[in-house]
């Protein structure tokens, strides 16, 4: 195990009717807020909107609302957000939704301070040194970003969609009311269970040696996130396997499974690229492109891909033959991921054409410029291996 250092930074407000108390937990720390949110009829389910106000003025908390945010959100509306909060001495954001209302609040806080286009610090995030607090209200367990410290937005004139990282984006406060995900569409929940997983498959896949406490904790992740994500998927009403799945996607992306390893992302940051790209799914670029990953690189650490097949995917059989387990291994993840009605290739999550794969592995490594630099950490990626991954992702 490598030398770390971990933070648990937000608070976890976390049961039913919690939602009621945001006005509460946010009086203490702002006298006026940023309120960000989808906008029309999503905010107001569950009275939801109305909810949120009320409490804020009960509690004589100020705020000016922004609204409109999409999926794979928009620097054109983190803008809109900053120039509000300065407009109206803003001390805190509050997101109210799922990843992307919560990466959009992110950012505007990191905007707010910076004395520039807050784009320059998804670019170099060096420059990123102050932030203001931000909070949440769940209404979609997905991305983690409720208690993890990154905002991920896409800037629709360069078609990037980037990462910006740092622990000054973990909220001071996080509401997860389960209740609040049961109207959730079966699209969004498969979605969402998917990404919490590739957040801890993207930690968990390693090649650093003795790291048997984590690698046990990610194990039982994964495995209560796939029993209880089939439930909310059949039943999405059923609180108690809410309980489990939206937890569950808070400590997904926390960094706990994180601890102590070299972690990979390639998954990642091909999907994410693709989201900018075609406007795609994120958690459902994933499904594709997971199972894709790991066929073409498990034999890089083969004892790694046998251990996750069998502590993971259930799969027994002799361990003098390791192939034949990571493959049934490979096999599984691909029937749960049919068994949530995600897309099984590139066609099928709405990539057109197979025209793009080397532009894409170029622009990702820097070949494109001259320059390239590998991705991942369990096998670092050229563009030729991208390519590769792309192509099986395509079958």
């Amino acid at each position: 195990m490598n030398n770390f250092q971990f933070q648990l930074q937000t608070s976890i407000v976390f049961g039913k009717g919690e939602r009621d108390n945001i006005g509460k937990l946010l009086k203490p720390l702002a006298k006026k807020i940023l309120f960000a949110h989808y906008g029309g009829e999503i905010v107001r389910m569950n009275g939801l909107y109305d909810t949120v106000t009320e409490s804020l003025k009960n509690n004589g908390v100020e705020f000016v609302e922004l609204p409109g945010v999409v999926p794979n959100p928009r620097v054109t509306l983190v803008r809109e957000g900053i120039e509000l909060c300065r407009e109206h001495g803003v001390d805190l954001v509050l997101g109210v939704g799922g990843g992307s209302v919560i990466d959009t609040a992110k950012a505007v806080a990191a905007g707010v301070p910076y004395d520039g286009d807050v784009w320059d610090l998804f670019v170099d995030q060096k420059k990123l040194v102050k932030a203001l607090p931000v909070a949440t209200i769940l209404t979609l367990p997905a991305t983690g970003s409720e208690s993890g410290g990154s905002s991920v937005v896409t800037n629709q004139d360069t078609k990037e969609k980037i990462v910006l990282a740092n622990a000054l984006l973990k909220p001071a406060v996080s509401i997860l009311d389960p209740e609040l995900f049961y109207s959730l569409p079966k699209k969004q929940i498969a979605n969402g269970v998917f990404d919490m997983m590739s957040h801890i498959f993207e930690r968990y896949f390693t090649n650093t040696k003795d790291t048997d406490l984590i690698d046990a904790m990610a194990e039982a992740a994964l495995r209560v996130i796939m029993k209880h994500g089939r439930i909310v998927y059949a039943e999405p009403t059923n609180y108690e396997s809410w309980c489990q799945v939206g937890f569950g996607g808070s400590l997904a992306h926390n960094d706990l499974f994180g601890i102590g390893r070299v972690q990979d992302w390639a998954s990642h940051k091909i999907g994410n690229f693709l989201s900018g790209m075609y406007d795609v799914a994120h958690g459902a670029s994933l499904a594709v492109l997971t199972p894709a990953w790991i066929q073409y690189v498990y034999k890089e650490n083969p004892e790694m891909f046998v251990q996750w097949a069998v502590n993971v995917m259930g799969v027994q059989g002799s361990y003098r033959q390791p192939e034949e387990l990571i493959l049934e291994g490979i096999e599984r993840l691909k029937s749960f991921i049919e068994e949530l009605e995600l897309p099984k290739n590139l066609a099928e999550l709405g990539v057109p054409n197979k025209d793009d794969f080397e532009f894409i592995a170029k622009r990702l490594t820097g070949a494109d410029q001259g320059e390239e630099v590998g991705i991942g950490g369990l096998k670092v990626l050229g563009w030729k291996d991208i390519v590769a991954i792309l192509e099986i992702a395509w079958g």
